[in-house]
């Protein structure tokens, strides 16, 4: 039998896997979750899309239970997200986007409210070789982390979750348009 509170957790994922798209560019599916790192494991997975339907960005979340708690877990819940985004390569040269891409992280967390954060953030440029020598180099932020939210409420950590993800794509925050594009235009 499902204990309670991770029902509710399957309940609230559930709620919105099925309910209104959170971003137009933004898109989130049911994934099997792994089940050797905690008794009770769920796990969504998202992509996000320019217009062009290109994806530049993807992640998983993983909503852990276990009614004993564990080591390093501040409750019953552990939450485990990855999101991976293509950058700009001027962008991913900056020395601190690692620390700006984990200020997003806290920043989208607060309200949902977390305790016991850890994570890594790592920068990557792929250059290809040989046949593959056409290709252009690519360049990626990827974003690990874990944390224990400090309610059993997880609708704000999956919204969390998505914030980033969008916002290392390069999305402007919800509810906000980009700036039109001005190439072209000379300004005096």
């Amino acid at each position: 039998m499902t204990p309670p509170p991770f029902q509710r957790a399957l309940d609230t994922l559930q709620a919105i896997l099925d309910g209104p798209q959170v971003r137009p560019e933004l898109e989130l599916e049911d994934m099997p979750a792994p089940q050797r790192l905690a008794p009770y494991s769920a796990a969504i997975a998202g992509s996000v899309y320019r217009e062009d339907d290109s994806e530049v960005a993807m992640g998983r979340l993983i909503v852990l239970y276990d009614p004993e708690g564990r080591s390093g877990w501040t409750g019953e819940f552990r939450i485990v997200a990855y999101i991976r985004a293509d950058l700009e390569p001027e962008i991913a040269a900056d020395e601190l986007i690692g620390s700006v891409a984990w200020s997003w992280l806290l920043e989208a967390l607060e309200p949902a409210g977390y305790a016991g954060v850890s994570g890594t953030i790592t920068r990557a440029v792929s250059e290809s070789f040989g046949d593959k020598s056409d290709e252009p180099s690519t360049t990626e932020l990827e974003v690990r982390a874990s944390w224990s939210p400090t309610g059993e409420d997880l609708t704000g950590h999956v919204a969390a979750w998505c914030e980033v993800m969008c916002t290392t794509a390069g999305l402007p925050p919800a509810g906000t348009s980009a700036l039109p594009d001005r190439k072209g235009r000379t300004v005096n």
